[in-house]
């Protein structure tokens, strides 16, 4: 199965699908090496590795070379964090036959203004006209070659303070459009918000949430609960800035890196991440077809 099938197929089975977030090829080894079934290609991953802030400072073609190197990293679906769809219909369907043609499973744009803000950030969190977000969706749609690849239509009502009932107007609308997917979205400590938009939402698309700000619930429950999909959005980035300011710390202190080389990836592991094996097994089947060319001549 292509990518892309094994992404719309996972979300519509009886399993939860979980996501986990990635910023470079590297952080999407270590999601595929811990077992998850795919990998979020996270705009706020791809800027703050960057040192930038998540609110569109990063083009087009940043971000997608960015979650490009990560698909190809992988054998597991990847759906890239697309935002706002980086303007209007002209710069979705753009996107959409870029971000297909270099291996990406789907996409998710969310429904708020362009330029816009990381959802957590206390600022301008207005959302789209939600005809002009819906016709972002088809354009998306309309766009793709293959029929499979994944458009994700991701809902801020509740992050923009609009609530309940506006969410499930957009995402009747969003349905209505094409969307293959809904991602409702929350900064509340607890799940009651999506819990309650999950229980009145009676349309047939799968729903994927986003538990950053709730982090007490398990994949298990969300399942339970109905939905297809968790991504874990920023673990993997957070853990690294805690692990390299803890070791970069410690090294400074004490003036070498003996205290830290327990604590620490080995050299040898990331080899094995970089597929170093796999070049030297190549290298040496190039070095026996010259010695046996060689000898042709």
């Amino acid at each position: 199965m292509s990518k892309t099938s094994v992404l719309r197929t996972a979300l519509t089975g009886s399993a939860i699908t979980r996501f986990m977030g990635a910023h470079s090829a590297l952080s999407a080894k270590l999601a595929e090496e811990a077992g998850f079934e795919a990998v979020w290609a996270s705009g706020l991953e791809i800027s703050a590795a960057r040192a930038l802030p998540d609110a569109n400072i990063l083009s087009m073609a940043e971000c997608l070379e960015a979650a490009a190197e990560i698909a190809a990293a992988v054998d597991i679906p990847v759906l890239a964090d697309c935002d706002s769809g980086f303007g209007g219909v002209g710069n979705v369907a753009h996107m959409v036959r870029s971000y297909e043609s270099r291996g990406l499973a789907g996409v998710c744009i969310e429904d708020k203004q362009f330029p816009k803000m990381n959802s957590f950030v206390e600022g301008n969190q207005d959302l789209a006209p939600v005809g002009d977000f819906a016709a972002k969706i088809t354009a998306a749609k309309e766009a793709r070659t293959d029929e499979d690849f994944v458009v994700v239509a991701r809902i801020e009502a509740f992050i923009a303070g609009a609530g309940l009932d506006e969410a499930l107007r957009r995402a009747a609308v969003y349905e209505t459009a094409g969307a293959d997917a809904l991602l409702i979205h929350s900064k509340r400590g607890t799940p009651e918000e999506v819990y309650s938009f999950r229980a009145v939402y009676q349309g047939k698309l799968p729903v994927i949430v986003v538990p950053t700000t709730y982090p007490q619930v398990t994949s298990g429950e969300l399942g339970e609960h109905g939905f297809g999909g968790v991504i874990y959005a920023n673990q993997g980035l957070r853990a690294s800035i805690t692990a390299m300011r803890s070791v970069l710390a410690q090294i400074g202190g004490d003036g070498s890196t003996y205290g830290v080389e327990d604590s620490i990836a080995t050299l040898k592991e990331v080899f094995a991440l970089q597929n170093v094996d796999e070049l030297l097994t190549r290298q040496q089947r190039h070095d026996e077809l010259t010695t046996a060319y060689s000898a042709l001549a």
